[in-house]
């Protein structure tokens, strides 16, 4: 594995929305002199300019559809960013579980106010967690209280870790057991504390609802009727199909290591999934345009409540950013192991973008992706 230099602490993978990150979309532009005439490129250029190895962005609306990159796809090489390649997208796939599960509710197949006793007996129980207390709107809303089992995995928390452990298999029902060996953050309902338990417990509801697996129910109902192409529910495999950019993660040290193998069972119905720029500037398009949820699960989704400890708004599945222009969008970014990403739509979903990253870059990484993805929505002309 290649070993690189100047780079931030490393992060825990699928953290969600830090609060940094979310409030620099009404903050001012990335610091980086921009070199080039094209804004898409200039703030592209302002992200690598922050330490990252790749970026690549891409950008739609009625009347535009841009993409730019920079930096390499592996270090070493002096390879360009492949324009349609693939990467982990981490916690995005957060948004795709929860349109399932409002899919489902729209059938009349389950509830919001369903309970996780209801579902998964016996599952949630110990240290005063209790499944009968919690439903499943608090899972998607991160209101739940449940502990985060990601600080739990090894290969997502340190170099030592990732060698050891990058290939292990883990079942949802051994992670939410892991996660039930801790306290409740709060009661349920009592407060907001983003858990990727939520949504691993939101992918075996799936399953007990349909009788098939979260990947079958995502693949069948977003990935194929919207042909995203190049997305795929990747269960055990540790590649990435196809063309795509190699990751790098510093797990708090000075230097990263190459990070893009990973069995990614850890993150099923949290983070798993694999995707394109182009496919979720398409999955965007569709779900806020209306085509993936009926009007009443939409609204239900872009509900939004108070996230205390981010300073922002959160619904279900979604995060509501506001907009240095005035009013807001809805987005959700992602990370695992070395791929970060920021994806955003306007409300009616008639302009998006997507920005990503393949290493932790530096301090300013994250503040510089959000800021491109805000002043690219805020755009109203090519």
């Amino acid at each position: 594995m290649q070993v690189l230099g100047r780079h931030r602490r490393g992060r825990l993978a699928l953290t969600g929305l830090a609060a940094t990150v979310l409030l620099a979309a009404s903050t001012g532009p990335a610091a980086a002199k921009p070199r080039q005439t094209d804004p898409l490129q200039q703030r592209v250029d302002a992200v690598h300019d922050t330490g990252a190895v790749g970026v690549l962005a891409e950008v739609t609306s009625p009347d535009r559809h841009d993409s730019a990159r920079a930096g390499t796809a592996k270090v070493g090489t002096g390879r360009p960013m492949p324009r349609n390649g693939g990467f982990r997208i981490g916690s995005a796939t957060k948004t795709f579980t929860a349109t399932v599960v409002l899919q489902l509710v729209g059938e009349g197949r389950m509830s919001l106010e369903d309970t996780v006793e209801q579902w998964l007996p016996g599952v949630v129980q110990g240290n005063d967690n209790d499944g009968s207390r919690i439903t499943v709107r608090q899972l998607l809303q991160h209101t739940s209280g449940i502990h985060d089992v990601l600080p739990e995995i090894p290969a997502l928390n340190s170099a030592e870790g990732y060698r050891a452990e990058r290939f292990r298999t883990y079942t949802p029902e051994e992670l939410v057991a892991l996660a039930m060996n801790h306290r409740p953050n709060f009661p349920p309902g009592d407060g907001w504390s983003y858990s990727n338990t939520n949504y691993l417990l939101a992918a075996m509801i799936i399953h007990e609802v349909t009788g098939r697996s979260w990947a079958q129910e995502v693949d069948d109902r977003i990935i194929r009727p919207l042909g995203l192409r190049n997305t795929s529910t990747p269960g055990t495999s540790p590649a990435i199909p196809g063309p795509h950019a190699h990751s790098y993660a510093a797990f708090s040290t000075d230097t990263s290591i190459d990070v893009t193998a990973l069995n990614p069972s850890m993150a099923a119905g949290s983070g798993s999934i694999i995707s394109t720029t182009h496919d979720l500037n398409r999955f965007y398009t569709a779900l806020l345009g209306g085509r993936l949820l009926a009007p009443a699960q939409l609204h239900e989704m872009t509900t939004t409540t108070p996230a205390p400890e981010l300073g922002v708004r959160y619904g279900l599945g979604l995060g509501e950013i506001p907009l240095s222009c005035g009013g807001s969008y809805f987005g959700h970014p992602g990370e695992l192991l070395g791929y970060h990403t920021w994806s955003g739509a306007t409300r009616d979903g008639t302009r998006t973008a997507v920005v990503y990253v393949t290493s932790d870059g530096g301090d300013d990484t994250q503040q510089a992706m959000s800021t491109l993805v805000d002043r690219e929505l805020c755009r109203t002309r090519p």
